[in-house]
């Protein structure tokens, strides 16, 4: 039997929070909305058929399509048993050591299995391992790698060449979300700048170059790790926004470097080969591919996951 156990939420728009308590379990459930996505925060390590039914259950319950998680290396094998894959790292994000991605997809399930699954679980139960594993399918991947070869060439090609001139502005937290908001309903914005992580800080750009190019962005940091997730609004559309695109990631990776940012990752989606070239030129590189994790339009899409290592950490 399950012991006794509290959950509570907290609103933090556009995202959910939901805590869950027990004796076995700590947790911290980020729902997007938007996405339907949810992020799962583990305050109590170990695995346990507890907790994977309940994230699960909960996912279920709130129509979620993903569940993830970010995880140190010594953490790494318990998601794993509790059936996650791993999709990517990113190198420094606890300034000395690197962070793991792991996601699953929600697997829908009638209610009834699901609370039969649940009550026929101990809180204290381990993860049974029984050595089998899923054939291993390789599409996505290399379909993001032949993306990352074509934006390597095109990178290379630009080299020398002269970009247009990019300039940095920052903007209100209200001026940010009022023009990703029409980008999404446009159908072309990645993201609505959504949290990633709890407690931490979150600056808007605005970055312009000649003939009308803007390009918003967001910068979310954790000063005591000194890492930063940047998140470009929308994706280039033709050469001369690729070009601009470039030396806009340029002028906002130098605002980094001003910060002693020690890490820096992006997304980007793995079919768009103009914005994954304005990363590669600018130093990042691929560290992961995280399945159906962005929803740009109506459409979900596989994820590359760029990652830049920036400044080197402090002693402090």
């Amino acid at each position: 039997m399950m012991t006794a156990a509290k959950a509570w939420s907290t609103t933090q728009k556009p995202v959910e929070e939901v805590f869950f308590q027990n004796e076995a379990v700590s947790l911290c459930m980020m729902i997007h909305r938007r996405s339907k996505m949810m992020r799962v925060i583990d305050f109590r390590a170990g695995p346990s058929n507890a907790k994977r039914q309940f994230v699960m259950s909960m996912a279920q319950r709130e129509g979620m399509d993903k569940v993830y998680t970010l995880v140190e290396r010594d953490e790494v094998a318990t998601w794993v048993k509790l059936g996650f894959a791993r999709e990517g790292n990113i190198p420094a994000f606890y300034k000395r050591s690197d962070a793991f991605l792991l996601g699953a997809p929600v697997v829908v399930r009638p209610q009834s299995e699901m609370r039969i699954a649940v009550r026929q679980t101990s809180v204290d139960e381990p993860m049974d391992d029984d050595g089998e594993s899923e054939p291993v399918d390789t599409t996505a991947q290399d379909f993001a790698e032949r993306t990352i070869v074509h934006a390597k060439k095109r990178a290379k090609e630009l080299a020398g060449k002269p970009l247009p001139v990019a300039k940095l502005a920052t903007i209100t937290e209200a001026d940010a979300k009022k023009r990703s908001a029409a980008e999404v309903k446009a159908g072309r914005g990645m993201t609505d700048f959504e949290p990633f992580g709890r407690d931490v800080q979150r600056n808007h750009f605005l970055v312009t170059a000649k003939g009308g190019f803007e390009l918003v962005a967001s910068i979310e940091s954790q000063a005591c790790f000194g890492n930063a997730f940047l998140e470009l609004l929308t994706a280039p559309r033709d050469d001369a926004e690729r070009l601009a695109t470039v030396s806009a990631l340029r002028v906002l990776c130098d605002h980094l470097l001003a910060q002693e940012t020690v890490s820096c990752f992006c997304l980007g989606p793995s079919d768009d080969v103009g914005l994954s070239m304005a990363f590669a030129f600018n130093g990042f590189r691929r560290t992961g591919l995280l399945q159906s994790h962005l929803v740009i339009g109506s459409e979900r899409k596989d994820a590359i996951l760029w990652s830049r290592k920036m400044a080197i950490p402090s002693e402090e």
